[in-house]
């Protein structure tokens, strides 16, 4: 896919955006993405499918009101129910695909509850499920910055004592998308390995994922 920025600059441009244009997603960048969620769908077992033309998936009360408008296209989230782990690997594959949309001008946003699931038009095998939906097109606009808590509340690591790219990790751990901004994770260091966990919540599962490929892309580490 042609990335016309890196990915420490779709992290930091990346809003979630909820109204979109009439413009169809291009036909060459629809096949670029289907090759990115056919890489995902092998690493991680799951069942990403891209969606076009689908605007029954978005018929609810909450669009009719202004929460989405307009949206078309989307990457429905989809695998097995007994997956281990199926919430988190969906949220952080979930959000390599976002970022690499990013980069490729396109806008994006998470839906878990303001979605019709019954007119989702992703096939399901059997013992599959939806998890959560990718709203994704040419929004209106590029969305605003999510305001954060502060750090003292989501890392046990002062900033001053944080390593550079423990620090890179943190940033764009805090720039990631959460169910209603909630941010329930907190970051620790353990030697030198950077430890996340979730708090409790609904779509904690899927944030901690998100969260997780947002600190690993930009530290360029793994996550335990």
């Amino acid at each position: 896919m042609e990335k016309k920025m890196d990915i420490k600059e779709a992290i930091r441009a990346r809003h979630s955006v909820r109204r979109y244009k009439d413009d169809p997603i291009p036909d060459a960048l629809s096949a670029q993405l289907e090759d990115l969620i056919g890489e995902c769908n092998e690493a991680s077992g799951l069942h990403f499918q891209l969606i076009r033309d689908d605007p029954e998936c978005f018929d609810t009360l909450l669009a009719h009101y202004g929460w989405l408008k307009n949206v078309k296209n989307y990457v429905a989230v989809v695998g097995p129910k007994d997956l281990p782990d199926l919430e988190e690997k969906g949220g952080y594959y979930g959000q390599k695909i976002v970022l690499a949309a990013q980069m490729a001008g396109l806008n994006t946003c998470w839906v878990a509850g303001t979605y019709k699931k019954g007119k989702c038009k992703a096939d399901r095998k059997d013992g599959e499920t939806v998890i959560a939906v990718i709203a994704i097109g040419y929004g209106e606009d590029e969305g605003k910055k999510h305001k954060s808590k502060p750090l003292s509340r989501l890392c046990s690591v002062p900033a001053d004592e944080m390593p550079v790219w423990f620090r890179n990790g943190v940033k764009a751990a805090m720039m990631a998308p959460t169910a209603m901004n909630q941010q329930k994770f907190f970051i620790t260091l353990e030697g030198e390995d950077a430890v996340i966990t979730a708090g409790r919540g609904p779509m904690t599962k899927i944030d901690l994922g998100i969260v997780k490929y947002n600190f690993e892309a930009a530290s360029g580490r793994r996550v335990k």
